[in-house]
């Protein structure tokens, strides 16, 4: 039986450490509780600060990127109608400048033909001009004793206007 007074239950000893215990846990919630309590609320009030900060973040970045990219689509659009203007501009100053070069080249072969035109008279009124002096000095030689000069000028006349007929029926 001995070796059940070591392995007994002593019901004193039981209520002491009750008494102990509950005496800790009274002092642990009037000293300590309170102080760890407020502690936990900070920590607490501390952390939903941060996560209000980090969501106001978010929300303010949300907007800045919504900003920029409104931003981004005006610039777009502004960039298109600035490439879209310059094109326009372009084009106009292209057909400007074609038509100018057609008008000047018009104009550069109209002043050739007209130039053309004016030696083809020249020449013609020169070769004109020789044939009747080349046939008056024959004429005269051959003929300078049996026609006068008015009859001799009268034929060379009615000859250069036969060439000159004849000329302008060959165009």
């Amino acid at each position: 039986m001995q070796n059940l007074d070591v392995i007994s239950v002593n019901i004193w000893q039981i209520l002491i450490s009750l008494c102990n215990l509950l005496i800790i846990f009274l002092l642990f919630k009037k000293f300590l509780y309170a102080r760890v309590r407020k502690f936990v609320d900070q920590r607490k009030a501390n952390v939903d600060a941060q996560y209000v900060r980090a969501d106001e973040a978010e929300k303010a970045a949300l907007a800045d990127k919504q900003k920029y990219e409104d931003k981004l689509k005006s610039v777009d659009a502004e960039a298109d109608a600035m490439i879209k203007d310059a094109t326009l501009r372009a084009d106009r100053r292209s057909e400007k400048i074609i038509t100018d070069a057609k008008e000047k080249a018009d104009d550069m072969l109209r002043r050739a033909q007209n130039e053309i035109e004016l030696e083809k008279k020249k020449a013609s009124d020169d070769i004109k001009h020789e044939i009747a002096d080349v046939s008056t000095l024959l004429a005269e030689k051959v003929l300078e004793r049996e026609i006068n000069s008015d009859d001799q000028r009268k034929f060379i006349d009615s000859f250069i206007e036969g060439i000159g007929d004849g000329d302008g029926s060959d165009k």
